[in-house]
């Protein structure tokens, strides 16, 4: 838990400072992009995590991979560096993308569907959310073909389950209440 609050206080002040540079949508390609290559990678994970692995060779690595990275984004790497924090790199680039969404008034709905989306329903699932929640949205198409049918929204907080699945264990549990 410490790590996420750690994570987030991270992420603000590399926000403000983004922000105040005028870069900030600049950073959060970035931040987007290390969380990216994180997820794919293994390798680059276990490097991030490893304390064996010394910090300049982690430093070097991570300048090779995001060469193009923001001054601000290369400067958080030095900053987690010197605080030995860098495990944390995963954690903060995906609290700033979390934060720079809501500062910017977006935010993303994940789509759970049995299929992909086409785009005529990404723009009816876009115009629901912007009705539920007053905020405009990206759309995360999960495909999960357990599910069967249907769909599950996920948008902050808020979860509606409209799979055949969620009705058919419905219908199970009045079956075998009764």
């Amino acid at each position: 838990m410490s790590g996420s609050r750690a994570a987030i206080r991270y992420a603000k002040a590399v926000l403000s400072l983004a922000t105040d540079q005028k870069s900030a949508e600049v950073v959060n390609s970035d931040m987007k992009s290390i969380t990216n290559a994180i997820a794919e990678s293994e390798d680059l994970n276990q490097m991030l995590q490893s304390p064996v692995v010394r910090s300049s060779d982690k430093k070097a690595v991570l300048l090779a991979v995001f060469k193009d990275a923001n001054v601000a984004t290369t400067n958080l790497f030095d900053t987690l560096i010197t605080n030995k924090r860098l495990p944390l790199l995963n954690e903060v680039a995906s609290s700033y993308v979390h934060l720079y969404d809501e500062l910017r008034g977006s935010q993303v709905a994940t789509v759970t569907t049995a299929i992909p989306l086409t785009e005529d329903l990404k723009t009816k699932v876009l115009a629901k959310v912007k009705e539920l929640t007053g905020k405009d949205a990206e759309v995360e198409n999960i495909i999960d073909e357990s599910i069967l049918g249907g769909f599950i929204l996920r948008v902050g907080d808020i979860q509606y389950n409209a799979s055949i699945s969620n009705k058919l264990d419905k219908l199970k549990r009045e079956f075998t209440l009764n």
